[in-house]
């Protein structure tokens, strides 16, 4: 939904598109945030003369990574971070692009992002004055929603290396994948950000303060030691991926064996019973009462021959 507000120097209000359009921006800061699948907000930002087209198309481009782009006293912002849909959106993380120069924010979404609502109470309380402190507490707002996802990531991983010993090889595999693909869609655009928060909190821009600059470069730094925990995390689920394809590897080994074990062990047994279950004349002992059982003992003999065998052999007891 397209929102507006003002912050005049001393009470911060949310007010209409139009009122926001007009107000002065000497003293005070604007803040519009508009909904990139809303025409009328598309429409408008179309006709706002004083935003470069480069940078006017780089706040509605479908297919965006996080950067930090100058343009004189201006920049585009685009910041990745949670989503309040993250079943229906096809990314992990959510674009919101800023236009930012003297006293004026431009933020446009074409999905909602988790930051916005606690951005929002943040303004409307009086606590941004200016692009810097909007963009800066954005960006802290977002590391600090995405830290908990990122332990989770590294904490779901601690428990598939604990399954490794008890838990079934299948599922194990199966939540070492989702965790692996989870961690490179985050890492795809927070490696990024870091880089983009960097060049940021660098530009000689008249609305960045110091005090600005040390929250991006607290956020650059969260960014990056969530960069460095996702690529650990990439890497120890490979680790258990090539663990469990071994003991897989292992395991059917191990069964194969078995059942070529039994094999053998049956092998005789099968030639004795087909031998004399021929139907032709001149089968020794056919005609006496203990035949059958005799037969069965022999069988039993000889398997426990084969079977003392392969134990003395370390077939079985081996494995």
């Amino acid at each position: 939904m397209t929102r507006a507000f003002l912050f005049s120097g001393t009470t911060a209000r949310e007010v209409t598109l139009e009122e926001a359009s007009r107000a002065p921006r000497n003293g005070g800061l604007v803040w519009i945030h508009l909904d990139g699948r809303d025409d009328a907000a598309q429409l408008w930002l179309g006709q706002q003369s004083d935003i470069p087209d480069v940078a006017r198309a780089a706040l509605t481009a479908h297919e965006t990574r996080p950067r930090a782009a100058l343009f004189d006293d201006g920049v585009v912002m685009n910041l990745r971070g949670l989503g309040t849909t993250p079943d229906d959106d096809p990314d992990a993380l959510v674009s919101t692009r800023f236009w930012a120069d003297k006293g004026r924010v431009i933020s446009i979404n074409f999905r909602t992002a988790c930051a916005l609502e606690d951005l929002t109470t943040l303004f409307l309380s009086g606590s941004l004055a200016d692009p810097g402190d909007l963009i800066s507490s954005f960006a802290q707002i977002t590391s600090d929603l995405m830290n908990p996802q990122v332990a989770a990531l590294g904490d779901a991983m601690d428990d598939c290396e604990v399954a490794l010993e008890t838990g079934s090889i299948l599922q194990t595999r199966r939540r070492v994948t989702e965790i692996r693909s989870q961690a490179i869609s985050y890492r795809r655009f927070i490696a990024p950000q870091r880089q983009a928060l960097e060049r940021l909190s660098s530009a000689e821009l008249d609305w960045l303060d110091e005090h600005d600059r040390i929250h991006l470069r607290e956020a650059a730094d969260s960014a990056a030691r969530m960069t460095e925990e996702l690529e650990a995390i990439r890497e120890r689920a490979a680790l258990i991926h090539e663990e469990l394809t071994d003991r897989r590897a292992e395991l059917i080994d191990s069964r194969s064996l078995l059942i070529s074990i039994a094999a053998l062990i049956f092998l005789p047994v099968t030639f004795v019973t087909g031998l004399l279950g021929m139907n032709v004349a001149g089968i020794p002992f056919s005609q006496e009462p203990w035949a059958f059982w005799g037969v069965v003992g022999f069988c039993v003999l000889i398997a426990a021959l084969v079977l003392g065998w392969f134990v003395r052999a370390s077939w079985i007891r081996g494995r």
